[in-house]
């Protein structure tokens, strides 16, 4: 039966949604295009709560468990993490690794949709990679995810490092901090699903999502928009696997 754990991500999805709409609208504003990516990267957090909510309201179902996996597993916080590319890099650059992430994400996502389940391992209100009948599927999901770690968590990292050393800059350090911090628990609650507690992705998901738009706060204002290079951060590498 769920417990009061597994509605958290019902919670979580109405946090993303919000944060995704304010990340449209700067984006509405100025047209750039990393603000476009860390807006996708909102609503693709959502949508992988969204199959955790579900999962916890109406039962164990495969077209939700798959959605789960590329979403959470797959995704995570790649778009996050190419949005901070294009703020960080050359366009033709971070247009290159588009397309790689593109490419690997896609190919990964058919592999998921096709690959057998084994229903025995089911359980009715928890989602698990486990079930894939073809593991090494799951194998994938670390390398993107450390494509996600390396500029998102990594550029917040270097951002906090940089503006610490000025005293009229050290709250956006402090916005840096927040963000690595929030990209990485859901990375570690990942973590946590490849050995079955579920349950501490769904609070690593939301603790770091609250520290995201914390450190996002901390960051936007009047001409800060490259200073919070990775404001927008959701490592994980939100891991499902």
């Amino acid at each position: 039966m769920p417990t009061a754990v597994h509605y958290i991500p019902i919670f979580t999805t109405c946090l993303a949604l919000g944060f995704a709409l304010v990340l449209f609208r700067r984006y509405r504003e100025r047209g750039r295009p990393h603000l476009l990516w860390w807006g996708i990267g909102m609503l693709t957090y959502a949508a992988g709560t969204i199959t955790e909510s579900l999962t916890t309201l109406t039962g164990w179902h495969p077209g939700v468990f798959r959605a789960w996996y590329i979403t959470g597993a797959l995704l995570g916080g790649a778009p996050l993490a190419q949005g901070t590319v294009y703020l960080l890099l050359r366009k033709r650059t971070a247009d290159r690794l588009t397309v790689l992430l593109v490419t690997a994400v896609t190919t990964g996502a058919l592999l998921v949709l096709l690959s057998p389940l084994d229903y025995s391992l089911v359980e009715p209100h928890r989602l698990s990679g486990k079930v894939l009948v073809w593991h090494w599927v799951r194998y994938l999901s670390p390398f993107i995810n450390l494509y996600a770690v390396t500029f998102l968590v990594g550029g917040a990292v270097l951002s906090a490092v940089r503006y610490a050393r000025q005293r009229e800059t050290r709250h956006r350090a402090l916005a840096n901090v927040a963000i690595a911090a929030g990209g990485i628990l859901p990375g570690i609650g990942g973590a946590f699903t490849r050995f079955g507690h579920v349950e501490v992705l769904y609070v690593t998901e939301f603790l770091g999502l609250l520290l995201i738009a914390l450190g996002y706060r901390l960051s936007v204002g009047p001409g800060v928009e490259r200073s919070a290079a990775p404001v927008a951060g959701r490592l994980e590498t939100v891991g499902g696997g």
